[in-house]
């Protein structure tokens, strides 16, 4: 039994890893602008240079900008892994990021057909802010948050009618289950940090669509 567990594990390891860099929090708006834009939604019938403007300013904000403060940071030592699991080594990139996604949320607020993604913008900058205070006190799951935070934003979709939101809400849930899996099979948060995450992302998205 012993030499079975041992030789599933490599296995098991690396899909773990596979799963959290698929998942990364990075790539959550992407997947939910994409999930916007190309399945029977509001955002669906938009031009498709609207479409390609819109993806661009998210990938600019969420993903290029980041992406080269966490390799900036680590080029000058202040990271000791790209992966960012130290809790203190959290705050700086958590800080950066929550800037970038308000400068994203601001950008599309000039164009009036943005508004939810607006809204869902916002909802990520505030998710990042909250895991910065807690991260200042206490380790969170910076993926669950994230995914509780397009959790709720579908699920608000979905009671507002606007598109069919069953298959994107099946696979965002089967997603959070396989992240929290992995998270805590690599022995990254326990399971009280995956939760506080999860259910953190989840209630402020709610109050920013619901409110703002």
């Amino acid at each position: 039994m012993e030499g079975f567990v041992q030789e599933r594990s490599p296995r098991l390891e690396r899909l773990a890893h596979g799963i959290s860099t698929v998942l990364h929090p990075f790539f959550i708006p992407l997947y939910a602008l994409c999930l916007l834009l190309f399945t029977p939604t509001l955002y669906s019938f938009l031009s498709l240079t609207t479409k390609l403007y819109l993806l661009g300013v998210l990938l600019l904000y969420t993903m290029a900008l980041p992406t080269l403060s966490l390799l900036f940071l680590h080029r000058l030592g202040r990271l000791s892994s790209l992966r960012v699991d130290d809790r203190r080594e959290r705050i700086l990139p958590l800080m950066l990021g929550t800037v970038c996604y308000l400068l994203c949320a601001l950008t599309l607020l000039k164009f009036p057909v943005a508004q939810l993604l607006h809204k869902m913008m916002f909802g990520a900058a505030l998710c990042q802010l909250f895991c910065l205070v807690v991260t200042l006190r206490w380790k969170i799951s910076l993926h669950l948050t994230a995914l509780g935070g397009a959790t709720a934003f579908f699920v608000l979709l979905a009671v507002a009618g606007a598109g069919d939101m069953l298959l994107p809400l099946i696979g965002i849930v089967l997603c959070s289950g396989l992240l929290a899996s992995a998270r805590l099979w690599l022995g990254c948060h326990t399971a009280t940090q995956i939760l506080a995450g999860y259910a953190g992302g989840f209630l402020i998205m709610s109050a920013v669509v619901l409110f703002l």
